[in-house]
């Protein structure tokens, strides 16, 4: 029986069918089921570096604010900016006219105040030589008061004297005086020791009376010598006197001289000179402009002391604890390209500040959400004298931090070392045992590489080191030689212990690298 066009039709499409499974399977078929993946092998370096990047710029060490300290109009701006200048140089120079007539002022003030100590200490010259004659009068007083006391008392020595020879006199007359009554003494010789008695008497009145008469002049020597010791007490009030007034005027000349200097350090402050060596970074004022002082000072010019240059980075806080000061670092200025500069930590703020920030601090609305920075100062060292004239504040720059070195290391791709679950990475337990794990024991996870086992893929579990630019230390479960997959990462995430592999191939020119 002959089929219909319809039948045929549907024979036709059913062979179709029929070919184009044939040819999948086929296509499937010649097709592996192991997955293709890079492999190296381990290499043991002579050096691994650790190091950590950041942007910063340049930061001198120190910048100085010149204000001005006097009012005046400005005259003249000696620099501009970018100078380099030198302690000492001049710089701005503001109008000295008004402090100067100040300055000639005060000082004809300190002349007559001069004159005027001048004056009183020959006044103090006089008053001493008042003194002095003066003491030479009470001396003089004195004296005359010493001699008449010894003439008084060589007077009272006479008038002793008369007075024993009178009562020698008085005793002889009356012995003779009583033999003459016995007869046993001549008439004459009683007359004559009666003139004795006599004699002996006028002398004593004679002693008496010189006795008083120096007395009394010792005691008009006194008066003379009292009344010159008060002219000495005078003549002494005179010199303190004098002293006082000359003091006064010294005080007064001092004061006056005070007044000069401070006068004339205003007027010398309308000249402001550079007080450290440095470059100009800003000059916000211009010729012409009034400058003022006390509480709302002109600004002059910004000086940025470069003596030591220093470059500020901002560190991510995620390798923050990496750095620490002292490490070296290798600083690259963009204006300057690739020229490489020697450096050093000195300095790790402790104080996190957020990117969108521009100082460095605690904040209370802080965002907590946003990823923190760390500010870190290198000190630039043996800066060639080229480079170190060309720096300029706030240049950018690039900082490589060398936070470890190990030598003669095991090391690995960094894209190689994964973390998978512990419980992946064993063989032989029973789907019993896998379900009496806690939930602690799932999510713990070892850190590892998987290595070429034939054909196959094994789980070496590993304890890795500091981390280089591309390698990754390892430090104990790997050798030197073996083999290790180091990618594609979405391959390494799905692979398991014991699943097949073939090597990727490689590209001519194409190294051990990932």
């Amino acid at each position: 029986m002959a089929l219909s066009r319809k039948g045929k039709i549907f024979i036709g499409i059913g062979l179709l069918a029929v070919l184009s499974v044939v040819v999948v399977a086929g296509i499937y078929a010649s097709r592996s089921d192991a997955a293709e993946v890079q492999v190296v092998a381990t290499e043991k370096r002579a050096e691994l570096r650790s190091t950590v990047t950041a942007p910063g710029e340049i930061r001198p060490i120190q910048f100085i604010n010149l204000t001005s300290e006097v009012q005046g109009r400005i005259e003249e701006i000696y620099v501009k900016e970018g100078d380099v200048v030198e302690k000492g140089q001049q710089l701005v120079r503001l109008d000295p006219n008004q402090l100067q007539s100040s300055t000639d002022a005060q000082l004809a003030a300190f002349e007559a105040a001069r004159d005027d100590v001048q004056s009183s200490r020959t006044q103090v010259i006089a008053a001493q030589n008042q003194l002095s004659q003066a003491q030479q009068g009470l001396n003089a007083a004195q004296a005359s008061v010493n001699t008449a006391v010894e003439a008084v008392n060589q007077a009272k020595q006479g008038q002793a004297t008369a007075q024993i020879e009178l009562n020698a006199a008085q005793r002889e007359l009356k012995r003779i005086e009583e033999l003459l009554e016995a007869g046993a003494e001549s008439r004459q010789n009683y007359d004559t020791a009666k003139d004795r008695v006599e004699t002996a008497r006028a002398n004593l009145a004679s002693r008496r009376i010189a006795v008083t008469e120096a007395e009394a002049r010792v005691k008009e020597a006194r008066a003379r010598a009292d009344q010159q010791a008060v002219s000495v007490k005078d003549a002494r009030r005179g010199v303190q006197t004098a002293q006082y007034s000359s003091s006064a005027s010294e005080s007064r000349a001092d004061q006056q001289a005070a007044v000069l200097r401070g006068q004339r350090n205003q007027r010398d402050k309308t000249l402001q000179v550079a007080p450290i060596s440095g470059v100009i970074a800003d000059i916000p004022s211009k010729v012409g402009t009034f400058a003022t002082a006390n509480l709302s000072s002109t600004p002059l010019l910004t000086i940025a002391d470069m003596s030591t240059i220093n470059v500020e980075v901002k560190v991510d806080e995620t390798e923050i604890d990496k750095v620490a000061v002292g490490q070296p670092a290798v600083v690259k200025v963009d204006a300057f390209g690739d020229e490489e500069i020697v450096g050093k930590v000195t300095q790790k703020t402790p104080l996190a500040v957020g990117k969108s920030q521009t100082s460095g601090g605690l904040s209370t609305n802080i965002n907590v959400q946003e990823a923190k920075e760390f500010r870190v100062v290198i000190e630039l060292q043996d800066v060639r004298d080229e480079i170190r004239n060309g720096l300029r504040p706030g240049m950018s720059a690039t900082a490589e931090i060398t936070t470890d070195v190990k030598k003669d290391v095991v090391s690995v791709p960094i894209q190689a070392v994964i973390e998978k679950k512990k419980e992946d990475t064993e063989e032989g337990e029973g789907e019993g045992e896998t379900e009496e794990k806690d939930s602690k024991d799932e999510e713990e996870t070892v850190k590892g590489v998987f290595v070429m086992d034939g054909n196959k893929v094994a789980f070496r579990e590993v304890t890795t080191g500091i981390t280089g630019e591309s390698d990754i230390e390892v430090t104990s479960g790997l050798e030197e030689g073996q083999e290790v997959i180091t990618g594609p990462s979405r391959v390494l995430n799905t692979l398991k212990e014991g699943d097949p592999v073939k090597r990727q191939e490689r590209e001519e020119g194409e190294g051990n690298g990932s």
